[in-house]
């Protein structure tokens, strides 16, 4: 299965998210699910770099993407990118509700204090 945890500040803007595992819902090469949490999560990694110009601390692996904003953003460009993350969220729980059994998302409360 694909968890995916949403990073929120309590304030519910993100912080960045982390997706492992793998959805098994076909053989390699063939598994719709992972290929499309795949395009999802690095093309929004990638298009919050391309468009507002934040480069994301990110790490990847097989089965495994972590994608945090650095500490310091600029306002204007975080209202871009918090509405680019929740673009990503949307796609991803469209995934979940096709195939909930493949996929789990949820939100994981943190503190400024602890990005800072």
């Amino acid at each position: 299965m694909i968890n995916v945890s949403i990073l929120r500040y309590e304030d519910q803007g993100i912080h960045g998210f982390e997706v492992k595992g793998h959805a098994y819902f076909a053989k390699a090469g063939e598994d719709i699910v992972c290929a499309g949490v795949s395009a999802v999560t690095v093309g929004t990694v990638n298009s919050v770099e391309s468009l507002t110009g934040i480069v994301m601390d990110s790490k990847m692996k097989n089965g495994f993407l972590n994608a945090s904003l650095p500490a310091v953003v600029q306002p204007k460009a975080y209202e871009q990118v918090q509405l680019l993350l929740a673009s990503m969220v949307v796609m991803l729980q469209s995934i979940e509700m096709s195939y909930g059994k493949y996929i789990q998302i949820h939100d994981v409360i943190i503190s400024k204090k602890e990005v800072d």
